[in-house]
């Protein structure tokens, strides 16, 4: 841990200019070298008193007179992007790329709530050269509670290039998913709608008319391999890559994924996220020119849930 006396303590008297303002509008008066998040966030931390009384609100309104005391401590934001020791199923790796296996529960990059402990923490960990590269490296994402493979680059032309493929969408990028309803095996739908931030519950995305909002096109392509009727394994093929596509176009057209309560699927067959993984992936090697494709086996959680339907799922 750093050594606390080294943190940096600031003191501010509340002047006439700025009496009767918020605490926070006010300290980013006082300290104006430093943003007002920041400061937000040193006094959700505790590093800033008020006449040498802690946990002040932002709202407080101060006096003159008053007497700030801020702690210069470095916050989780701004220690996000630091080398973590991390296990990571590594599937293959070379000079330029690296395919890694994420499980259930890993985020993939640093945000509010997770400034720690994410795939992109561990790929500074474990590779000096990630951290010569914008994000380590990390070209596409899986959410927190999706598993499965995930390309890296591990050479700015390497991240380029795939950059652009995946853009062009040159990266074939398939999946497994559990999803409520009956589909009759074999059956196959293309899904084309637009995605977008949901304009009633900004936490969510879904299917939007980009003549009202805004939003990018969207295509996902799915087939059914097996139901029990009330469940389906689906195989979905991403043709785009927006942020919970498959999520959003599933419930879209009424089967949500198993387990999927932001999307308005129950849990069910002892899952506790959704019923989803990205087992497949393809592309062509961006140093080689080589076509390169790996698989991904069903984890244990949708293996079970499919034992517990009575149904069966053929790697092959």
């Amino acid at each position: 841990m750093e050594d606390q006396a080294e943190w940096e303590q600031r003191r501010a008297t509340v002047s006439a200019e700025v009496h009767g303002w918020r605490l926070d509008k006010a300290l980013a008066h006082l300290v104006p070298e430093f943003s007002r998040s920041y400061l937000q966030q040193l006094l959700e931390q505790g590093a800033i008193t008020l006449n040498g009384a802690l946990n002040v609100k932002a709202a407080h309104k101060v006096g003159i007179g008053d007497v700030l005391l801020v702690q210069m401590r470095p916050t989780e934001q701004s220690q996000a992007f630091r080398p973590e020791t991390m296990a990571l199923d590594i599937v293959y790796e070379d000079a330029h790329i690296l395919v890694v296996n994420k499980p259930v529960g890993l985020v993939v990059h640093p945000a509010a709530g997770h400034w720690s402990g994410t795939l992109l923490n561990g790929l500074l960990g474990r590779d000096a050269v990630a951290a010569q590269l914008p994000r380590a490296g990390i070209v596409h994402r899986l959410d927190k509670n999706t598993s499965g493979l995930m390309v890296v680059a591990r050479t700015r032309m390497a991240m380029d290039a795939l950059t652009r493929a995946i853009a062009a969408r040159e990266v074939g990028r398939k999946y497994l998913a559990l999803a409520w309803g009956r589909w009759e095996p074999g059956a196959t739908r293309c899904i084309e709608a637009a995605i977008g931030r949901d304009p009633r519950n900004r936490l969510r995305m879904a299917v939007v008319d980009l003549a009202l909002h805004a939003g990018k096109s969207a295509r996902t392509d799915v087939q059914a391999l097996a139901s029990d009727g009330r469940t389906t394994l689906l195989r979905c093929t991403l043709h785009t890559g927006r942020t919970h596509q498959i999520r959003v176009h599933l419930a879209f057209i009424g089967h949500p994924l198993v387990s999927d309560g932001l999307y308005g699927g129950a849990s069910a067959g002892g899952l506790e996220r959704q019923a989803l993984h990205a087992y497949s992936l393809a592309l062509v090697h961006p140093a080689t020119g080589e076509g390169m494709a790996w698989q991904s086996p069903l984890p244990q959680d949708m293996s079970d849930a499919l034992d517990h339907w009575g149904m069966h799922y053929n790697e092959a």
